[in-house]
């Protein structure tokens, strides 16, 4: 379970770094550190008893990581000016989602 935490975490700061240098190689230190940024999602789990169940699938139990939520992340994709930050959310929610298979 250790390990498996561990490459979840990694994939956090590794999968955005990918996409912004695929996506936007002209400034794709910024575009990292926006999509990184994301991570601030995660401070629902601080309404969760426990804040945290390795066991739990967080797609569609904590507030920010909620369909409705996705939904709104998804849509912010066509406005260019949070499009980044919009991708860093969709790719945290789709990280997140593999902890629920």
């Amino acid at each position: 379970m250790v390990v498996r935490t561990f490459v979840h975490l990694v994939l956090h700061f590794v999968v955005p770094g990918v996409v912004a240098r695929l996506g936007f190689a002209d400034r794709w230190k910024r575009a990292w550190l926006i999509m990184v940024s994301t991570m601030v999602v995660d401070l629902d789990h601080l309404l969760a008893n426990p804040v945290y169940d390795p066991l739990r699938c967080g797609i569609g139990f904590h507030p920010l990581h909620s369909y409705l939520a996705i939904v709104v992340y998804l849509a912010m994709v066509i406005l260019p000016k949070i499009r980044i930050l919009a991708i860093g959310l969709i790719i945290h929610m789709l990280l997140d989602g593999i902890d629920c298979i």
